[in-house]
């Protein structure tokens, strides 16, 4: 199986993801739910184990560890497609395919990672009027230790849509074109409604007439082929059989549904067949299709997309230029452009490339990072950095020294030895690498026009794609300080250097400090106003550190202690709230505060409340959102704020979700996979029977009040 094989398989028309159900920890005699979910784009649809007049079922081929066996795929009960004068037996939307994985006596994890390792070789054949067979390689790390219900909704789901054993009395009598059902013993809400059927074996009756849902119901047993009726509490139905019919067995599973209730029987069957049956073959609208698909590319790469998501990415990095998470490091640029003035033109190329460099290999590096922790089964998204209140306290710190530097607090020559500090001054191709390292650090929590569909294509890429993306997303962020480097005009619009350099210098810190404050609020938000507190007293006894190492004469030696050992226990005091709050978070991930609402009538959304909203009738409009996403936050405060846009809302009576996204939500990670998205913000719009709108990252209210004009 190639290496690249992970959990996400995506396609123009299905995204396919192996998901996992063990909510009672993966160990010997224990069951393992397994499935793969397919996520169908609209009028696309995939089949059920009997396709019905074509089509070809969902095959999975496991490959797993010693003592582990899987079991048959349980299947939710299918719909009836109709195409043409034909019908499919299938699934459009969402659907999943879950498997039971038994775990015997002598299961043994791997000897390395002592997880439970599966690996998936799944085909499918997706159909709209044409049909795209295709296939995908799999892989999911189960951890032995802990418990894994990500997706205990959608096992959940699929389990309800499977139907249950049936107890009553079914007789089935074959006749010489037809087959005739008689079922005894249906519920008694099931009387005098009409019933749909569907048969488990492939190539014996004909589909379109199958028994529905929308068939009328007569009083008396139904005479004609294709109809269905009650008498005394008795359901009968005769159904044709079919013109491709190959087979003559002499029982039939049957599941028979009637509203949300399902039910399976085996049915023997009497009566004789005939011995006109044809021969096996697939129809040819099928035949056509297969053949002319069979060089279709599948599952792991559309390479035809794949060059225009490369030029969406670059256009996205180079737009996030603009995204307010970005402007604390444009103050950083602009100081760069100025003290580049003096140098000669080879000197600001090479600190152009270097900045490009590190901005691009920063990039490389994040990716690689969400592509590796999402393999190992990690629900992540693009931002999933700034989750970690680890991560957040780093760069505080990182902000705080770059502050005090600029500011003229912090002299590199009085804290480092001196050949270090004029190694570090004499190289500014070096300070442009990690000017561009920093820039990533802080764009990476935001996402802006065009960059968030092509994050959320990356991850279901292999990897040597998706990093391709990662990287020209990077080339966009860094193409206008690169060609600024470059360009000699650029130069001439500059004053010269002069005093006014140490000024802006000085003015720098102040949005660098901005950016701190930032930090502790996203901290806040975290883990509570003591974690934010705890970051506060670490960054005060930094800045004594810095302040006691810039002293001369004897009392410097004196100071300088003291100042390490009070950094040191501020250090020791916020590692400790950290780790238990680390601790206190390991079976909940969801349960940060929301973040204030920019109106009345905001809730926090979970998995199903759309659909709950929308079954009611009502539309639906959700916030994606996360407090360390400063997009997010202008975009609430100029957006959803604005008093024309809560009118238009309350108007049409529209449902407001909030998901907040600050500490890592697998729910919500999953939710923007759905919506082909990897990060925040993401604000859809949801209406009855309408697919869901998407808007853009940079909410304007002209938008937003367009897209609820139409509802």
């Amino acid at each position: 199986m190639p290496s690249t094989a992970s959990s996400v398989v995506q396609t123009e028309q299905v995204r396919a993801e192996l998901v996992a159900h063990a909510p009672d920890g993966v160990g010997p005699g224990k069951t393992v739910w397994l499935g793969l979910q397919l996520q169908h784009q609209p009028h696309w649809h995939t089949y059920w184990k009997n396709p019905g007049d074509s089509g070809l079922p969902t095959q999975l081929q496991w490959t797993l560890p010693a003592g582990a066996t899987a079991g048959d795929i349980a299947w939710p009960t299918p719909q009836k497609i109709a195409i043409g004068s034909l019908a499919n037996l299938g699934y459009e939307g969402t659907v999943l395919l879950p498997v039971p994985l038994t775990l015997g006596a002598d299961f043994r994890p791997g000897a390395l990672t002592q997880d439970l390792e599966v690996r998936l070789s799944a085909s499918w054949l997706v159909c709209r009027q044409e049909c795209i067979p295709q296939e995908g390689q799999f892989a999911l790390r189960l951890p032995l230790r802990s418990s894994t219900a990500g997706q205990a909704a959608d096992f959940t789901k699929a389990w309800a849509a499977a139907p249950q054993a049936f107890a009553g009395k079914v007789a089935a009598e074959v006749h010489a074109q037809s087959m005739a059902l008689q079922v005894s013993g249906l519920p008694a809400a099931w009387r005098g409604k009409a019933v749909q059927a569907f048969p488990e074996t492939t190539e014996l009756l004909n589909t379109p007439a199958l028994p529905a849902s929308g068939d009328g119901v007569a009083s008396k047993t139904a005479s004609r082929a294709g109809e269905q009726g009650w008498q005394d509490g008795v359901w009968t139905a005769s159904v044709p059989l079919s013109p491709q019919r190959s087979t003559s067995p002499t029982a039939v599973a049957w599941v028979l549904v009637q509203g949300d209730a399902r039910l399976r029987a085996e049915v023997p069957i009497t009566g004789t067949w005939s011995k006109t049956e044809a021969p096996l073959q697939v129809s040819p609208a099928l035949q056509a299709a297969l053949d002319a698909n069979a060089q279709v590319p599948t599952a792991n790469a559309v390479p035809g997309s794949l060059l225009w998501v490369l030029l969406t990415a670059l256009l996205g990095g180079l737009i996030l230029n603009l995204m307010p998470c970005v402007f604390p490091v444009l103050a950083i640029k602009v100081l760069g452009f100025a003290t580049q003035s003096g140098q000669s033109r080879t000197a600001q190329r090479a600190q152009g490339l270097a900045y490009t460099a590190g901005v691009v290999l920063s990039f490389l590096a994040l990716g690689g990072l969400l592509l590796a922790l999402r393999a190992g089964g990690e629900q992540l998204g693009w931002g999933f950095q700034l989750q970690s209140p680890g991560v957040i306290v780093a760069l505080a710190l990182l902000f705080t020294l770059i502050a005090l530097n600029l500011a003229g607090w912090l002299n590199v020559g009085s804290v480092l030895p001196q050949r270090l500090a004029t190694l570090q001054l004499r190289h500014p191709v070096a300070e442009a690498f990690l000017s561009g390292v920093l820039a990533v650090a802080v764009a990476s929590p935001c996402t802006a026009p065009f960059m968030g569909a092509s994050l959320g294509y990356a991850i279901t890429l292999p990897g040597a794609q998706a990093l391709a993306i990662f990287a020209a997303l990077g080339l966009g962020l860094a193409l206008p300080y690169l060609l600024a480097s470059w360009v000699p005009t650029v130069g001439r619009w500059l004053p010269k250097p002069g005093a006014w350099m140490d000024t802006l210098r000085h003015f720098m810190a102040f949005p660098m400090a901005a950016t701190v404050v930032w930090l502790v609020w996203v901290l806040g938000h975290l883990s509570g106003v003591d974690g934010a507190g705890s970051l506060l007293l670490l960054l005060l006894g930094l800045c004594m550190l810095v302040w006691s190492l810039g002293l001369q004469g004897r009392s410097r030696a004196l100071l300088a202690t003291v100042s390490i050992a009070v950094c040191a226990l501020f250090a020791w005091a916020s590692g400790q709230y950290l780790l238990g709050y680390a601790d206190a978070t390991v079976e909940s991930t969801s349960t940060a505060p929301a973040p204030a609402a920019a109106g009345h009538g905001w809730q926090a959304w979970a998995p199903g409340s759309v659909q709950v909203a929308l079954e009611q009738g009502k539309p639906v409009f959700v916030d994606f959102t996360a407090a360390w996403c400063i997009t997010c936050q202008v975009n609430k405060k100029t957006t959803l704020a604005n008093a024309e846009v809560q009118a238009d809302l309350a108007a049409k009576q529209v449902t407001l979700l909030r998901a907040d996204w600050t500490r890592r939500d697998p729910a919500i990670t999953q939710a923007l996979q759905a919506l082909g998205r990897s990060g925040v913000p993401v604000y859809v719009l949801y209406a009855p029977g309408k697919a869901p709108v998407v808007l853009s990252e940079i909410l304007t209210p002209g938008e937003l009040r367009s897209a609820i004009a139409t509802l």
